[in-house]
């Protein structure tokens, strides 16, 4: 049974704030009880390399990193299927920058996106939810984060920063980075790690239970 153990009378959702950015949460339908506080840290980093950027923000659920972005890139767009989550990533850019022409949202198949844009974007996020949830489904997930990446980095701007996560559990860290490395070389780009992240400290790794490091990240530079 889900509930609220306090504060169920205020509303399902509210606007809440982080690193003075302003968020419209909806605690019951939306998805990690509405917003990914785990990417909090990638968020501040993006904002790092987004200066005059076109940037694309692919499974961008409800505009975290969008938002991040448009403090100072030159365009955004944010790529979901879910056309209640993109009408959110409007207001939550709405709420902080006001009616700016330099945000547009897509409700529509990330993959079917990618397949038809062209080199558009020197800057683009790949936040995919999780590919693999259980062991049994591992390979065909290995299989998705080598498409996914492979088209980013085919596509995307020379001189560019892809933003590359996996939030699967199942998927190693390993795993994760010898997916990308795999469509990286398939593509015949020139390609360089700037960093690699993971969740924040508020989102512990148990060192006996390997799978709490769900969240892996890699920033890379494409030439």
């Amino acid at each position: 049974m889900n509930g609220f153990l306090t504060g169920g009378d205020a509303g399902s959702s509210a606007i809440v704030k982080e690193n003075g950015y302003k968020f419209r949460v909806d605690w019951e339908k939306g998805q990690k009880t509405g917003f990914f506080i785990d990417q909090r840290d990638s968020r501040s980093l993006l904002r790092q390399y987004s200066q005059g950027r076109n940037v694309l923000n692919m499974f961008g659920y409800t505009g975290g990193f969008s938002v991040y972005a448009m403090s100072n890139a030159a365009l955004v767009h944010t790529v979901d299927s879910s056309a209640s989550a993109t009408a959110m990533a409007n207001e939550n850019v709405s709420m902080n920058f006001g009616s700016d022409p330099r945000h547009k949202a897509f409700p529509t198949d990330a993959f079917s996106f990618m397949a038809e844009m062209k080199n558009d974007y020197d800057l683009i996020v790949l936040d995919p939810p999780a590919f693999a949830k259980h062991q049994s489904a591992l390979d065909k997930a290995l299989q998705g984060y080598r498409r996914l990446n492979a088209i980013a980095i085919q596509k995307i701007k020379p001189g560019g920063i892809l933003f590359t996560f996996s939030c699967s559990q199942v998927v190693s860290r390993d795993d994760f980075r010898r997916s990308v490395f795999v469509a990286a070389a398939n593509t015949g780009r020139n390609v360089r790690i700037l960093h690699q992240t993971g969740q924040p400290p508020d989102h512990p790794v148990n060192i006996y239970h390997p799978e709490s490091e769900y969240l892996k990240g890699l920033v890379l530079y494409v030439e």
